[in-house]
């Protein structure tokens, strides 16, 4: 039987692991009013969490990019909080991409994350990949660079030393951090740490958090992003109605900071959460992390 004071000590030590941790959070450009609404009422709820920063996905069309855009400027001059753009380059020619980072960088922006981007339908290639588009916008000025990393490889990889090696050429291209797609094995992202590593890839890699409030839509997402859901999560959101939300939310905050738990005990300070612009579950865990709201 545990005594109190073993208790008391396993707690302090618990709560020693989880000190410095540092999070960052992702959201979408909204494509409708009420989601507009959705969306500043996070970034509001979030931001006196003084995250790193807050990034904001990237769409193929241009109405989507300009949305992008204005949601990026609004962030970075209402909040206090580093707004970072995801960038494409699979629909904008060089030029366009020139222009877009020199105005995001005299609009005060520091960090880009710089990815691909989806090919159009019917497509294989691209004139550029992320490499590419890293390796520009440090011709264009002194960003800090993230890009994407996929613990469990990327769909189109043909296998994951092919993907493995993708990731360094954008660390030697200047990236600076790669964020990792989402994950629910916290030793799969740990592996995928390792090997970075042992390859030579000096990158700061994040671990991406997604928070489950939709058990379906989780799976759709996995699906198409190739990550593994395993069994015990099936299990565990078995025989949930979809009208059970408070439970399901309860469940997906857990879930969370169980993978966080496991990671800060191998020395990982920074999270990114996968928001999908709400702030509930993320606004939780980061308080059970002890990372609070600030004044001012």
């Amino acid at each position: 039987m545990v005594s109190y004071a073993q208790g008391i000590e396993s707690l302090n030590q618990s709560l020693s692991e989880l000190s410095g941790i540092n999070v960052s959070f992702e959201f979408f450009p909204p494509k409708t009013e009420q989601m507009e609404q959705t969306l500043w009422k996070s970034v509001e709820r979030l931001a006196p969490l003084k995250p790193a920063y807050m990034s904001v996905t990237y769409g193929a069309n241009s109405g989507e990019r300009d949305r992008t855009h204005d949601v990026v400027k609004r962030i970075q001059n209402e909040t206090g909080v580093a707004a970072v753009p995801h960038l494409t380059c699979v629909d904008a020619g060089r030029e366009e991409l020139i222009q877009i980072a020199k105005d995001y960088w005299q609009s005060g922006i520091r960090r880009i994350v710089a990815l691909r981007g989806d090919l159009p339908p019917g497509t294989n290639n691209t004139e550029m990949y992320a490499a590419d588009l890293v390796a520009l916008l440090k011709d264009v000025a002194d960003f800090d660079i993230s890009v994407a990393a996929y613990p469990e490889k990327h769909p189109e990889a043909p296998n994951a030393q092919f993907d493995l090696l993708n990731l360094k050429r954008k660390a030697e291209a200047g990236a600076t951090q790669a964020i990792s797609q989402f994950f629910f094995d916290a030793e799969v992202f740990l592996r995928f740490r390792d090997r970075a590593a042992a390859a030579g890839i000096d990158l700061d890699i994040v671990p991406g958090i997604l928070p489950v409030t939709n058990y379906q839509t989780l799976k759709r997402f996995a699906g198409f992003t190739n990550v593994h859901v395993p069994n015990w999560l099936h299990k565990m959101y078995d025989g949930l109605d979809q009208e059970d939300q408070t439970t399901r939310n309860l469940l997906g905050a857990s879930i969370a900071m169980d993978t966080v738990k496991v990671l800060a005990k191998e020395g990982i300070r920074d999270f990114h959460f996968y928001t999908l612009n709400r702030s509930e579950l993320s606004y939780a865990i980061c308080h059970l992390l002890g990372v609070r709201a600030q004044n001012g």
